[in-house]
């Protein structure tokens, strides 16, 4: 009895042996190693730049509007010799519109014999005024002579005194019925509406037959683009990026009217009333575009972007690769592992920290290529990135050369499987 134990004893060791051994074995065959993302280093130009959207404004615009009510009775003519309407182009001085004038010419009618009447009466002011000045010259003469009573001298020179006085109250009713005329002729005159500038109607708001009426606020009837050759995009952009952009920054961009073309512009403004949308302070910066061809209309949106700066026939490395670092020493060359073990975490500038540049605007930065089975870093200079791509200034690399951009983990043998997993016989 005690040998039948022990011998069940030593099978159950030896089974328990085995299937440690089965284990490792597996685990030995099946471990899974470490496959390195690559990436070839490229020659081509690299842009700075920031990104923005924006609306291409006229450089110029009048509102025109009109100083009295009434209503609109016809339009002028364009350049064509066509009824003004939208995109009409007019001159300087060319009806645009008419306005119902029947009540202020009757106005002037009104005016003019005002006009008339005061200019009758300080005729008649004046010739009571030279018979006052004889009687009063005549009394005088009479009154040294004592050959009048002193009442009747007085009367004389109060007449006198009084035929003056309405001179000057003829003379000011006349000036004001002038004034009345003047008036009367500049509201008939506001019924002819005219061009102050030569250029584009953008806008028309008003129709033949409707009435207008000007109180406080002129009613606006057109609105005109002065030139449309040369105009502007008004873009937001944000707080953190506006110390960048300069007067005279080159800005290309483009318009969902034109896909797949590409227009210039250049920075003119930096607008500083900001404004603020949800906690972010934004900036408008006006740029400078030539519309020759007047291919870009009012009021588009631009996709814009501004270039900071620009590398041509640089060597260029995804970002990807700038920011890989191995998980573990294990996968660095064992020759330079020292150096990299033995560097302090606490010598190292904290994440947030933005990277020390040069007076050329490079960093420093390490990239990673691959040695055999483990990685060596190679230290670069980094300068101008669109984001996606970065120009790089490193003697030990070359076009063509492959750098590390990440890591997957792999299985060793994929037709390895696990000798304890239950075997299914298909039929």
């Amino acid at each position: 009895m005690q040998r039948l134990f022990r011998s069940r004893l030593i099978l159950g060791i030896l089974l328990l042996a085995g299937l440690g051994a089965a284990g490792w074995w597996w685990r030995s065959h099946n471990r899974p190693t470490l496959s390195f993302t690559m990436a070839t280093i490229k020659r081509g130009n690299v842009v700075a730049s920031i990104g923005a959207t924006g609306t291409i404004e006229p450089l110029e615009t009048v509102d025109v509007g009109a100083q009295v009510a009434g209503r609109i009775s016809a339009f002028g003519k364009d350049l064509d010799n066509k009824t003004v309407d939208y995109r009409s182009v007019v001159q300087e001085g060319a009806l645009l519109a008419k306005i119902d004038d029947s009540v202020y010419a009757a106005d002037l009618s009104v005016a003019k014999a005002g006009q008339l009447s005061a200019a009758a009466n300080l005729e008649q002011a004046k010739a009571k005024l030279d018979q006052a000045a004889a009687d009063w010259k005549r009394a005088q003469q009479l009154y040294q002579g004592k050959l009048i009573a002193e009442v009747d001298y007085d009367t004389a020179k109060a007449n006198y005194e009084v035929a003056k006085a309405n001179v000057s109250v003829a003379t000011s009713a006349v000036a004001q019925a002038q004034a009345d005329l003047e008036k009367a002729q500049r509201n008939l005159d506001f019924c002819t509406i005219n061009s102050p500038v030569s250029g584009v109607i953008i806008d028309r708001r008003v129709n033949i037959g409707q009435t207008v009426v000007a109180s406080l606020n002129a009613p606006s009837l057109f609105l005109i683009a002065r030139d449309l050759t040369k105009m502007q995009i008004w873009a937001s952009v944000n707080e953190a990026d506006v110390g960048r952009i300069k007067p005279g920054t080159p800005v290309t961009f483009t318009v969902d009217a034109y896909p797949g073309r590409e227009f210039p512009g250049v920075v003119g403004k930096v607008r500083l009333n900001a404004t603020m949308t949800q906690n972010v302070v934004l900036y408008t910066i006006e740029i400078n575009i030539d519309n020759p061809d007047n291919v870009l209309l009012p009021y588009l949106t631009a996709n814009v972007r501004f270039q900071l700066s620009c590398q041509t026939n640089a060597l260029l490395v995804p970002n990807a690769a700038l920011r890989w670092t191995p998980s573990s020493l294990a996968e660095i060359a064992p020759d330079v592992r020292p150096a990299i073990s033995s560097s302090s975490a606490a010598n190292d500038p904290p994440a947030t920290d933005p990277p020390q540049k040069n007076e050329k605007g490079q960093s420093r930065k390490t990239l990673w290529i691959k040695d055999g089975e483990f990685v060596r870093p190679i230290e670069v200079m980094a300068a101008t990135t669109d984001g996606a791509n970065t120009a790089i200034t490193a003697d030990a690399l070359h076009e063509g050369q492959e750098v590390v951009t990440g890591e997957t983990a792999a299985s060793a043998r994929s037709d390895v499987k696990n000798p304890f997993l239950p075997k299914i016989i298909r039929r």
